[in-house]
């Protein structure tokens, strides 16, 4: 049954669609009655996610959001088949855990690849349509943007890095009628996050936040609160409505953040030190092709 909104009849492409946020926030599109087409690169899990959508108007195209030629292919293939889309969700995401110093090179940029460079990959293939529909860009970020997280590096950069990326094109394309807007979810309970608790690191950064900061989200709960926003336009879209005072002490955050972090670190390295991860959950086991 879809439901009757801004969002019926339209075309909405969300990357990272294969499974996790990216597959729940197809779900909430396609019950809006919108069509959508589902971009990534595990095609089994794809298909599996087209199939249990309702209604027949979903497509999936297997793409790597870093690959500027084949993401304008696929949005040609987009547009041929569903229509010039007036949606566009940047989910596709990746992240590690562990202390820099001792990172992999090649896992630390795939990360900034993924989460920074896709996104800007994904608006300029897309950015024509929405101009053309005066549609709206969704950026998923989180709540890493706003402060940072010991060992978790190259994920706060990048997820700093998206949300500026987002704001910076929003103040472009304002003028010509398209909305761009930036999410902040927390803690989403998807596998990539289950698996970096198997991690000391991930565990105890998550055992030293207070709640609620600490607490993990249902992904259905998450997707549902961002297609809100999308109907909305919004320029910032918060899943969890406490990450929206987050804001006011944002320049407050990083000596705090490395006062709690002498103790954890400290704590830590007496306990043997820190394991580092590659790319966490089957979509970082994906994306691990691209490593260089």
């Amino acid at each position: 049954m879809s439901l009757e909104g801004p969002l019926s009849g339209r075309t909405a492409v969300v990357t990272g669609a294969a499974r996790g946020l990216g597959s729940e926030t197809a779900r909430a599109l396609v019950r809006r009655g919108a069509r959508v087409a589902l971009l990534g690169l595990e095609e089994g899990e794809l298909a599996r996610t087209a199939v249990a959508l309702p209604g027949d108007a979903v497509r999936w195209w297997r793409v790597d959001v870093t690959d500027t030629d084949a993401m304008e292919e696929t949005a040609a293939r987009v547009r041929s088949r569903l229509g010039p889309p007036s949606v566009v969700i940047a989910n596709a995401g990746v992240a590690g855990v562990g202390p820099f110093l001792d990172s992999d090179p090649g896992v630390w940029r795939r990360i900034v690849e993924v989460n920074v460079v896709g996104s800007a990959v994904t608006a300029r293939a897309y950015l024509p349509d929405l101009l053309r529909t005066r549609g709206y860009y969704l950026q998923v970020s989180s709540l890493a943007a706003l402060g940072p997280a010991p060992f978790m590096s190259a994920y706060c950069a990048s997820k700093a890095g998206a949300e500026s990326f987002a704001q910076v094109l929003r103040a472009e394309v304002a003028h010509r009628g398209v909305g761009v807007g930036v999410a902040y979810p927390s803690w989403v309970d998807t596998e990539m996050i289950r698996e970096g608790d198997g991690f000391a690191a991930l565990r105890a950064l998550r055992s030293a936040l207070p709640w609620p900061a600490s607490r993990t989200h249902p992904a259905a709960q998450v997707a549902e609160r961002m297609v809100r926003g999308v109907e909305r336009r919004s320029a910032a879209v918060y899943p969890q409505q406490w990450v929206r005072g987050v804001r006011f002490v944002r320049p407050w955050l990083p000596p705090l953040v490395v006062l709690r972090a002498r103790r954890l670190a400290r704590r830590l390295d007496e306990g043997g030190g820190v394991e580092g991860s590659g790319l966490l959950g089957a979509g970082g086991e994906a994306a691990e092709e691209g490593l260089s």
